[in-house]
């Protein structure tokens, strides 16, 4: 609750400081400031719930997950903030208006993670994308990204109204809204409720960019100005994911109809690892890349969702973590560079060593190298799907499409440190370098160590 607040007040506080700051770097200041704020809040409501939870009006839920998640989601949006906050002057000139635009995302996230009834989920899920229809619009010297925004728009609006009559479905068969309450498969499984299962399903795998329904992917994110593509494609996303593991491991059980909503997501799974991992090995644009592997990574995350255990819990966790922090460092690099395609990384290594090391264990961390968060991030998911059982089928094709997701990332590699030319980038400050650092430190360190934040579930 504390982080509700707080980062809805950020928001406001970021639209008014447009109005009486005029530097335009003191406005990220203020706004890494009140992120801080937001995030010790967070922290400090641990003290108030104790080792159980604490339920609000029936409404809000808090436990130690949901803190646990808006800690990842507040401190990956404090590196973003630090690596690319300096960026958004770039876009255009409502700066502060960009921040709180984030802001109120980050507040329907928080959102996100502490439903229990379906209604605060939709009015989450509307508060996370109306802003983020914006930001994708909001470079209005070019076309692309006009088109980003209004396809973005009007799919999601489509998504959001499956989404609604799914929970209507539910609301007809069960006659109550609470999670909790639903019951949802201890008799025998009412077919309105299946429906509305269904289209919930349908409906939340469009948020996250799971096949079939990820077609808007590539055009939104190509599209969208690279900066606010890199929140979108890695907080965002991972907030999408929370919403999908507390309704289906929270509401949705009971044997056969776990059965029933297993094969469908299942299915979805298998199709979201194929068709994003076999489409990014044709493209040529490293951030058209990007926005393929984030739809073969939300078949990974999926494998969390279809699997009701405690592996499942630690895997989402991790993996939101290590995905978004080494996503927000590639963008962070690629927002730098005149040339986004494969070729503007060649040679890279000789002209800005560190930003290559760096690109290097990001690349590394999303291909699940041992050593990188995003080995045991993937490690974690796929053991879930194995002690779920029935799901071997699944695991097999996750793991060959791992090995030929290597094979794509690896491309970028190959293009720093053995093609000749000269990539072309703009001014680096040791700052950004020190950042770089930092955020790379973090990848390995969780790579290492993924005791150090599983700890706190």
């Amino acid at each position: 609750m504390n982080a509700l607040i707080s980062t809805a007040l950020s928001g406001v506080v970021m639209m008014f400081a447009g109005l009486f700051i005029g530097n335009k770097q003191r406005i990220k200041f203020v706004a890494i400031v009140v992120l801080l704020i937001s995030f010790a809040a967070n922290l400090a409501e641990l003290s108030t719930i104790g080792a159980g939870e604490r339920t609000l009006y029936g409404m809000i839920t808090v436990s130690h997950f949901s803190i646990l998640f808006n800690a990842i989601a507040l401190g990956s949006t404090l590196i973003y903030f630090l690596l690319s906050g300096s960026a958004f002057e770039k876009v255009g000139e409502h700066v502060s208006d960009y921040f709180a635009l984030i802001f109120f995302i980050l507040s329907g996230i928080t959102l996100v993670s502490t439903f229990s009834s379906l209604l605060i989920l939709f009015l989450a899920i509307e508060i996370m994308s109306i802003p983020q229809y914006i930001l994708a619009g909001a470079d209005k010297k070019t076309p692309k990204s006009t088109e980003a925004s209004l396809k973005y728009f009007l799919m999601g609006s489509f998504s959001t109204g499956i989404l609604l009559m799914g929970i209507t479905l539910i609301y007809g068969a069960t006659g109550t809204f609470n999670v909790a309450e639903l019951g949802l498969g201890a008799g025998k499984v009412n077919t309105l409720a299946l429906c509305g299962i269904i289209l919930m399903a349908f409906a939340l795998s469009f948020k996250v960019s799971a096949a079939p329904f990820h077609f808007w992917t590539p055009d939104v994110y190509d599209g969208s100005p690279t900066v606010f593509t890199s929140f979108m494609a890695t907080v965002v996303k991972a907030g999408g994911f929370i919403a999908f593991i507390r309704v289906f491991h929270g509401a949705f059980v009971g044997e056969r109809l776990t059965a029933d909503w297993q094969l469908l997501l299942a299915i979805i799974t298998a199709a979201t690892l194929i068709v994003g991992n076999f489409t990014a090995v044709f493209q040529q644009s490293v951030k058209r890349m990007l926005a393929y592997s984030s739809i073969a990574q939300a078949g990974f995350m999926l494998l969390a969702v279809i699997s009701m255990n405690t592996f499942a819990t630690q895997g989402i966790i991790l993996y939101a973590a290590a995905y978004s922090v080494a996503t927000i460092g590639i963008f962070a690099v690629m927002i730098k560079l005149k040339d986004y395609t494969f070729d503007g990384f060649n040679g890279l290594a000789r002209t800005q060593p560190v930003l290559a090391i760096t690109t290097t264990i990001f690349v590394c961390s999303l291909a699940g190298i041992p050593l990188t968060a995003g080995f045991f991030a993937k490690y974690f998911v796929l053991a879930a799907a194995v002690q779920q059982g029935n799901l071997l089928w699944l695991v097999i094709t996750a793991v060959i499409c791992a090995a030929i997701s290597a094979y794509y990332y690896f491309r970028v590699i190959i293009a720093m440190y053995f093609k000749q030319g000269e990539a072309e980038t703009a001014e680096i400050s040791g700052s950004f370098k020190l950042m770089l650092i930092i955020t790379a430190a973090i990848v390995i360190l969780l790579g290492i160590f993924p005791g150090l934040l599983l700890q706190f579930i």
